[in-house]
């Protein structure tokens, strides 16, 4: 979140006329981010995020918001959507799409607890439960078709055994994914680490930030969680952490016999797609706006602790918290 587009409170009083949600009282950027400008709105009825849409396909901003309202419907913890009186939720302001959404209670756990594992893996095992009858169509951006495809822009600024390492699982993954059976598909986060959810405590206020979702294999989805939330600083697992997030998932939503097989693979590939992403941003595409690039190191290094250590048992289904049954 950030706030590359200023707006003053008279074009936000404005804004909010067309909504039935009372009048502005505080407006209140939001400074840390990467992509969108974003805004806190408090008006005497409730407290807002409003986001506009700097960069992207804006022509995807109606697949995200279907979603989030599907999501909503069926109670999951998201921020579905305000709605104008004539029932739109998309919007136009300071010349760029606009949302406005709830504002969801908690902050980012920078080290998650157990109770917070096994929050988020509930919540992510309904998701995806849910996810497979969601009837939007969004392709995977960052698949195995992207990742081939990829690889080959950063090629020359890695050192030999790391073009070696990144071509050899790249094939590897090739070989593996194409001969499996089809995995269960539906709708995903597909950015789903920590600064994406809010908790007050070690209860979830909400999982945020969906423009990244999609529609392809929820165990991606679940491997790209997993490496973020249960992983200690050296890359290897926090098998603690591991346990809770996968036993309170899989009382949801177990995996299949070919999830179970694949599930080491999967990691190691949801590893090296955040490696080369991040390689792409620091070497190719730089960010749009003067901001940091993230690491990518820290997933080089992971999947290096993915194919020494392989992952974990994948435990047994625990019951899910009370409050979430």
């Amino acid at each position: 979140m950030a706030v590359f587009t200023p707006l003053t409170e008279t074009q936000v009083e404005r804004f909010l006329k067309r909504f039935a949600i009372g009048t502005l009282t505080t407006l209140e950027g939001v400074p840390s981010g990467t992509e969108n400008s974003t805004f806190f709105v408090t008006t005497d009825q409730g407290r807002f995020v409003l986001t506009l849409f700097e960069q992207g396909e804006s022509d995807e901003l109606p697949f995200f918001v279907a979603l989030l309202d599907y999501f909503d419907e069926h109670r999951l913890p998201v921020a579905g959507p305000v709605h104008d009186r004539d029932g739109i939720a998309l919007q136009e302001l300071a010349e760029r799409p606009a949302l406005l959404f709830p504002r969801l209670p908690g902050r980012h756990p920078e080290s998650p607890t157990l109770a917070q594992c096994r929050e988020l893996g509930d919540a992510l095992g309904r998701m995806h439960k849910v996810s497979q009858r969601f009837e939007g169509q969004r392709p995977n951006p960052r698949d195995l078709h992207w990742l081939s495809s990829a690889q080959h822009k950063v090629m020359s600024y890695l050192s030999e055994a790391d073009q070696r390492l990144m071509g050899e699982e790249i094939d590897a993954y090739q070989g593996i994914f194409g001969d499996a059976p089809s995995l269960p598909q539906g709708a995903i986060h597909g950015d789903l680490f920590r600064d994406n959810t809010l908790f007050d405590g070690d209860r979830l206020g909400g999982i945020i930030d969906f423009y990244n979702g999609c529609t392809g294999d929820l165990l991606f989805d679940l491997a790209i969680v997993v490496n973020d939330w249960a992983s200690a600083a050296d890359g290897r697992f926090d098998e603690a952490r591991y346990t809770a997030l996968l036993g309170a998932y899989q009382a949801r939503r177990p995996l299949t016999e070919t999830e179970q097989t694949l599930w080491p693979v999967m990691l190691r590939m949801t590893a090296l797609r955040y490696w080369l992403s991040r390689l792409l941003v620091v070497y190719v595409d730089p960010p749009a706006h003067d901001l940091t690039p993230k690491d990518p190191s820290q997933y080089r290094h992971m999947l290096l602790k993915r194919l020494e250590h392989g992952a974990p048992p994948l435990p047994s289904a625990n019951p899910a918290p009370s409050h979430t049954l």
